[in-house]
């Protein structure tokens, strides 16, 4: 069985991990032989069970990094002001305007009232509260750093937020501008095209194949509109599906990093949030081992979580982090490897990570800021390509006609 357990040393150490053990008797009787003596312990469930335990509202319904860093920092607020747990939940779950998040807010006060910790209530609702959360959560219970864990969570999902949402406005011109093009091409292939086609039938000419191409799209579009919505769902629907795979996510893992307009931004967002989150994890007292196995389920790319994991089996090997990192210098520029190294040497792994975290960030927000001017040629060359093939497929078979004419 695996589980999480926190332990005191004679001097008053604390220390807390997960092992795979027998029984907790056998955790007891390792812990001794180290110098320590079991505090508390508990039985972590697998993640195949866990997975079929999601409720399914909470896979819908999920809380916005927004909505939660909120939650953080206004329950870390409350409780410096010396307000119990307790009453600060039942305070937060008053004042949120989320019907869904204010009952389960409810039942976490209910399970809190009822002698339940707070990272065990919270551990009911993964679509909420994710992994890393929980964990931070945990190890500021035991440590009685619960206020401190809180601050430096909403410091960790403030930055999160920020980040994501500069790169998010960052391609919302390019969008509308991508919406607009096929709105705009689907009025001209349904109500427009059909005008000039009618000429083209009764002059009985010869067309190009690119015309025919655009007469057929034309003809499939206003004839057989509800089929072409279905292959369009169809499509999407199937994209969603194989993207959820394991194949499907290590091909777009590796397009990411590959192409070259998104790659340099993918790598430096990877790159920050890996740095913020370890580190984080490190300043709230979570051991090595479990902070890489935390970030290693929080970051999404596969290539990254595959070097992660394979760097938490090294340094439970004894080998340092950075030297894993190094023979991965596609997903982790050498920049990253060489700051970890400097980190482990002095000690000051924590506050490295923050500084180097920092600085990708800025980088994002830097790239972010110029992501318009870099993606408008590449927009305006593809948008200029459709046009043209459009125009030309329509231009010559008049220019034919006007030959017949002469």
């Amino acid at each position: 069985m695996k589980l999480f357990y926190t332990a005191k040393s004679y001097s008053g150490e604390t220390k807390s991990g997960e092992v795979d053990v027998k029984n907790e008797a056998e955790l007891s009787q390792q812990l001794r032989q180290e110098g320590y003596v079991l505090t508390s312990s508990k039985e972590i469930e697998s993640e195949e069970k866990k997975k079929t335990e999601i409720n399914f509202l909470n896979r819908v319904f999920g809380l916005s990094i927004k909505d939660k860093l909120m939650f953080t920092r206004n329950l870390s607020v409350m409780i410096a002001s010396g307000l119990s747990l307790s009453r600060a939940v039942k305070n937060l779950a008053v004042q949120t305007k989320n019907k869904r998040f204010a009952q389960i807010l409810g039942n976490i006060f209910d399970d809190i009232q009822s002698g339940m910790t707070f990272a065990d209530s919270l551990s009911k609702y993964p679509g909420y509260f994710n992994e890393l959360f929980v964990n931070m959560i945990r190890v500021g219970e035991t440590s009685g750093n619960l206020e401190e864990v809180l601050i430096i969570l909403a410091d960790q999902l403030e930055k999160e937020h920020e980040l994501m949402s500069k790169v998010k406005g960052a391609f919302t011109y390019p969008a509308v501008i991508l919406v607009a093009m096929i709105g705009i091409g689907f009025v001209m292939l349904t109500y427009v095209l059909p005008k000039l086609t009618g000429i083209f039938k009764d002059m009985n000419v010869e067309l190009p194949k690119s015309t025919q191409f655009v007469i057929a799209l034309s003809d499939f579009l206003r004839e057989r509109s509800i089929l072409a919505v279905f292959i369009l769902v169809f499509v999407l629907a199937a994209g969603k599906i194989f993207i959820g795979t394991e194949t499907g996510k290590k091909i777009i893992s590796y397009l990411s990093i590959n192409i070259p307009l998104v790659s340099n931004i993918i790598v430096k967002i990877n790159c920050a949030r890996f740095s913020r989150i370890y580190s984080s994890l490190l300043k709230s007292g979570v051991p090595v081992i479990e902070s890489l196995r935390i970030v290693s389920r929080t970051i999404t790319n596969y290539y990254y979580r595959k070097t992660i994991e394979e760097g938490m089996e090294q340094v439970q090997k004894g080998v340092n982090l950075s030297r894993v990192i190094a023979q991965n210098t596609q997903a982790f520029p050498i920049l990253v490897s060489q700051m970890i190294e400097v980190g482990e040497e002095t000690g000051k792994t924590e506050e490295i990570l923050m500084k180097l975290a920092e600085f990708y960030e800025n980088e994002v927000l830097q790239i972010s800021k110029n992501l318009s001017s870099i993606i408008e040629p590449v927009l305006m060359l593809f948008i200029g390509s459709a046009v043209g093939f459009f125009a030309v497929s329509m231009m010559q078979p008049m220019y034919s006609i006007m030959e017949n004419v002469k």
